[in-house]
């Protein structure tokens, strides 16, 4: 028996559950069969088609933009429906407990249907926020880019630094682009800030150079006075994709770094460059991708040879882990870290100065933001493109722009 048959045959008998309990909330609620029948044919036609994409699909493409409407709209149908049986599971329960209670009590209770109606009801109700919250991230979401603003203060920040600005952007995610007018938006978003240095931290494409082709134009127009600066991040490195060689692989590897001189960027491979204004400077360090669980390929001592423990740095690292688990308390003092990965898993609920979650808060410590720990700063922007699934909810595209201060 083929590995893969045991999960499927679980994920269909949780999903055909999960259908029940829609279908009866659905049937509850409206006697129409176009609803009814519709509703229960949308979750069908999503699940099989997911199915379909997975099983069908070339291992050597990567992740193509077919799977990521599958996923789309397999999550849609999803996600919405868990709600539902959540409530209306709950209600079973509370009826079972009612006719234990009655039964050890010789006291008869009665099915109360216009009860069992109100949690239908309510239900579908709470199930249509999460449904209309993802058609709307779907389909304008991923491209609502956001600007955040901060200023930080630094007590050995040269002074002639004092007022310097930097533009992080990170995970371009170029093979998931559908709309060239809205990247465009984005892209003049950027240049609107105008500030001293762009600063790019990986990922620039899902699996394969050629995804960015297309975009080279675009993102070349791309302006910093004082430079544009770049890391690669872990899609960058094609580990995501089948090859018929190692050759191929690596000759896509060469491909990717080879874009980001195309677009002005200087690519920083395990190295630093230094940024001098009027006789005093700051460094720019750059490692490659190191991840926990994922490749670790970023040297930040080969990074930083010559460079001064006094020297104020600026570290661009792609995964936030790398800070937690090797740059925060290390006593070489990186005072600024850039970062992205996480795209705070693109969905989630942020509240500025109130309340924010996501499921990434469970995998990473830093996953969207500015942190601060032993007076070092990591900032985890939620990335410029996005991934997996097309759209986003509640975590906005972001651009992040820096001002340092001396103080």
């Amino acid at each position: 028996m083929p590995r893969w048959v045991i999960p499927v045959l679980i994920i269909s008998t949780l999903i055909i559950i999960l259908e029940v309990y829609a279908f009866q909330a659905i049937k509850m609620v409206t006697k129409n069969k176009w609803i009814k029948y519709s509703w229960l044919a949308f979750g069908v036609l999503a699940y099989l088609n997911f199915f379909y994409v997975i099983f069908s699909s070339d291992r050597s493409s990567g992740q193509t933009r077919q799977f990521q409407w599958a996923a789309g709209f397999m999550l849609l149908a999803l996600l919405p429906k868990l709600f539902v049986l959540l409530f209306m599971f709950g209600e079973d329960v509370v009826r079972l407990i009612r006719k234990g209670i009655s039964f050890f009590s010789n006291q008869t209770t009665q099915p109360l249907a216009s009860r069992r109606k109100f949690i239908a009801q309510l239900a579908l109700g709470v199930a249509a926020i999460p449904f209309v919250s993802m058609l709307y991230g779907i389909f304008r979401g991923k491209y609502n880019y956001k600007v955040l603003k901060y200023q930080l203060s630094f007590k050995d920040l040269p002074e002639t630094f004092d007022g310097f600005t930097i533009t992080q952007i990170t995970d371009i995610h170029s093979g998931s682009f559908d709309n060239k007018e809205k990247i465009q938006y984005g892209v003049d978003l950027i240049n609107e800030q105008e500030s001293d240095v762009v600063l790019f931290t990986g990922d620039i494409v899902n699996n394969f150079a050629h995804e960015m082709d297309d975009w080279i134009p675009m993102f070349k127009e791309l302006k910093a006075s004082r430079g544009k600066f770049s890391i690669l991040g872990n899609h960058d490195y094609g580990d995501y994709s089948q090859w018929d060689s190692e050759e191929d692989k690596k000759a896509n590897f060469d491909a990717i770094k080879k874009i980001h001189p195309q677009i002005g960027f200087d690519l920083l491979l395990n190295e630093h460059r230094y940024l001098e204004k009027d006789g005093e400077r700051i460094a720019l360090v750059g490692v490659e991708n190191w991840g926990k669980g994922f490749n670790q390929a970023g040297d930040l001592a080969k990074a930083s040879e010559g460079i001064h423990k006094d020297d104020f740095k600026i570290l661009l690292s792609h995964d936030p882990s790398h800070w937690e688990y090797k740059v925060k308390k290390d006593d070489f003092n990186y005072q600024l870290t850039l970062s992205g990965h996480t795209h705070g898993l693109q969905f989630g609920i942020e509240i500025p100065g109130f309340f924010r979650w996501s499921p990434s808060q469970y995998v990473y410590k830093q996953w969207a933001g500015l942190y601060e720990e032993f007076g070092r700063y990591i900032n985890v922007n939620r990335g410029f493109g996005y991934h997996a699934f097309p759209g986003r909810v509640g975590i906005w595209p972001e651009i992040t722009v820096i001002e340092l201060k001396k103080g």
